[in-house]
């Protein structure tokens, strides 16, 4: 069985939401990053010993959080020895808008997973493109470099739609079976 961890901060509560989907999918471990963008000692023992690891940020202004650039930077002490390298990697956003820009923040992940000489995962889905399509399909946002949610800025965590939620399960699975092919 292989051990996934999902790494992540949350700054209203959506994240967190698709992260614990996310991991109910792969039977991953959470990992969050606090207020202040840190981790515990144990948490980070936790990301060392995974054979998987799974980003997680909401998109503001067009990036990470602030919390998860600080965390990414702290990364650097396992990037130095390789420590994570050949690790499998994948990564997860929401954001407001539809857009919202989250391509860049799947991007900044994509970036530092290959700085740490890993394996990138995307989603595995098709996206729900058709002129039948409703908003809570699955992939309806249509992301392929990883998992992308969109909540109203006005909307509670309880609000996001069960869709979007799926999508982050569905991937969260598909993250954990290329993690055991490559165990």
């Amino acid at each position: 069985m292989s051990h996934i961890a999902v790494v992540y901060h949350s700054g209203y509560g959506h994240t967190k939401r698709m992260a614990e989907s996310v991991a109910a999918g792969a039977g991953a471990t959470l990992v969050a990053i606090d207020a202040e963008g840190n981790l515990s000692d144990s948490d980070w023992e936790t990301l060392n010993k995974a054979d998987a690891i799974i980003f997680g940020s909401p998109t503001y202004m067009g990036s990470v959080t602030w919390q998860f650039k600080k965390f990414a930077d702290a990364s650097s002490k396992a990037w130095f020895t390789q420590a994570w390298k050949d690790k499998i990697f994948a990564g997860f956003t929401n954001s407001a808008t539809m857009n919202g820009d989250k391509h860049s923040t799947l991007h900044y992940f994509i970036t530092l997973a290959m700085q740490h000489s890993g394996i990138w995962v995307g989603t595995g889905l098709m996206p729900s493109n058709s002129k039948a399509a409703q908003r809570n399909d699955v992939n309806y946002v249509g992301s392929f470099a990883g998992a992308m949610a969109q909540s109203p800025s006005d909307s509670s965590p309880e609000e996001m739609l069960s869709g979007d939620l799926e999508t982050a399960k569905l991937f969260g699975q598909r993250v954990a079976a290329t993690a055991a092919r490559f165990k």
